[in-house]
This record gives C-alpha cells, sequence and structure tokens, in this order.
C-alpha cells in the first residue's frame, strides 16, 4: 500500500477541507482512493482465508463515501481527515460484527467487532456473557488477546467519562471497549464479579498501528494475526446480534 502518499493526502486535507482545495486536487484523491481500495480488496482475501463469510464482499460493501454528514455536527467541513473500510459479513450498515481498517495522519489503527449495539441487544449480549463467563473469559483473558488489546478496565480507567460513558482516549495504543459506564448497568448486579464486562457499551478491541505499518511489505500477514485473535470474541458477540436481525 502507498500508505505515505495517502496520509499525505489526509494530512493536507486535514489542514484545507474547503470544496475549493479539494477539486484542485481531486485526481490525487481519486489516485489515493484507486490505492486504497486496491489493498483492501487484498485484505478481504487474507481475512477470508481464516473467515471465509466476508469472502463475497466488495469494496462497495466495506468502503465509505469521504464527504462528511454535516447535518447534525457543529463541524461543517465537507471531508473526512481519514479512509477506513469496514469488512463485515453482514454489510457495513448491519449490526453484525466485523474486521475495520482505519488511516489517518497518527491515528491509524485495527479493530475487531461490534459498535453502538442498540439497548436490547447489548442486554442480551451483557445477559450471554454472565451465563457463559468461563468461556467468554478463554476468549478475552488469554495471554494472546490481551497482549494485543489489553483489558477493559484499561480502557476505562483512561478515559474522562459522564453517566453515559464519554468519548474514548485515541492516544491510548490498544483498547478493549470503546464506551464503559462507571456502574453495573439498570437491572444488572453491582457486585458481579466480573462486572468489567457487563460496563461495557460495545464489544469491539483496537489496536493503534505506526503510520508505517501499512508500508511493510507483510503488512496484510499482521493485520490478519491481528484480526484472528479478535475473531473468537466477535464470533461470540455476533452469535447474540444474529438472533435480532
Amino acid at each position: 500500500m502507498q500508505a505515505q502518499r495517502i496520509l499525505k493526502f489526509l494530512s493536507e486535507i486535514a489542514h484545507n477541507n474547503n470544496r475549493e482545495w479539494f477539486y484542485e486536487n481531486k485526481k490525487e484523491y481519486d489516485a489515493v482512493r484507486k490505492d486504497f481500495e486496491a489493498d483492501i480488496e487484498k485484505a478481504i482475501l487474507k481475512i477470508a482465508e481464516f473467515d471465509p463469510s466476508v469472502a463475497h464482499l466488495s469494496i462497495k460493501d466495506v468502503t465509505y463515501r469521504f464527504n462528511r454528514d454535516t447535518r447534525f455536527s457543529p463541524d461543517k467541513s465537507p471531508y473526512k481527515r481519514h479512509l477506513g473500510a469496514y469488512i463485515a459479513a453482514h454489510g457495513k450498515k448491519s449490526l453484525h460484527g466485523g474486521y475495520y481498517i482505519h488511516l489517518e495522519p497518527g491515528h491509524c489503527m485495527l479493530c475487531v467487532g461490534t459498535y453502538w449495539l442498540p439497548t436490547n441487544i447489548l442486554t442480551a449480549c451483557r445477559n450471554e456473557i454472565m451465563s457463559r463467563i468461563d468461556d467468554w473469559r478463554k476468549m478475552v483473558e488469554n495471554r494472546r488477546f490481551v497482549s494485543l488489546f489489553g483489558r477493559p478496565d484499561d480502557v476505562a480507567k483512561a478515559k474522562k467519562t459522564d453517566e453515559e460513558g464519554g468519548e474514548y482516549d485515541m492516544g491510548l495504543p490498544k483498547g478493549f471497549g470503546i464506551v464503559h459506564l462507571k456502574s453495573a448497568p439498570a437491572g444488572f448486579p453491582r457486585d458481579y464479579e466480573h462486572i468489567q464486562y457487563l460496563r461495557m457499551k460495545d464489544y469491539c478491541c483496537w489496536r493503534h498501528v505506526d503510520d508505517s505499518f501499512f508500508e511493510q511489505d507483510n503488512w496484510l500477514s499482521e493485520m490478519a494475526r491481528v484480526m484472528r485473535v479478535g475473531k473468537p470474541m466477535m464470533d461470540f458477540i455476533n452469535a447474540v446480534v444474529d438472533d435480532y436481525e
């Protein structure tokens, strides 16, 4: 992947986020977008080696418009500052968890899982975790998972949160969960031994990578290694989510 070229363009548009500059540099955008999409196609094939459920996906199924939806945002910048791909078997708009690749200067990352589940599904996931806590802990407390993604308390302690959870700290190198409640969710016991897994409002594990990561000759293999470790956790949650889709 020509990551340096892609990140250079993204850095430039972050400082020139207006339609005039974009149209003057449209050829460069088209070039970096084409390169990004070509490598995402390779990423789909690589992930399909251990998760065949994504093999049917096309670029349109996993990538997003570069234009921002500014209708409800105080930030009226017309364009995004990143390129991302969400490789999910049921499509990028589904609740079914998947694999996310994010390119942004200083904030490149790899993610596995699902984000912002509706309350009823989130409650079902919490109940499933409680009923199968031993299975769950084997997936998220093994050495490889913790080494790559950490533990939910690591993220919760590093964030400034309100009662609804707040935003995660992009400065963290890794994390398990993006939004965490301060206490037990309604209807669940506050003294539950493994309450940290019930306070999570999403079941997504993520890891920041250096901007140079995607320039490596073996970045696809390294990406797959990370994604594979997060897959059992994602499969556990998807088994619940799929009952509602």
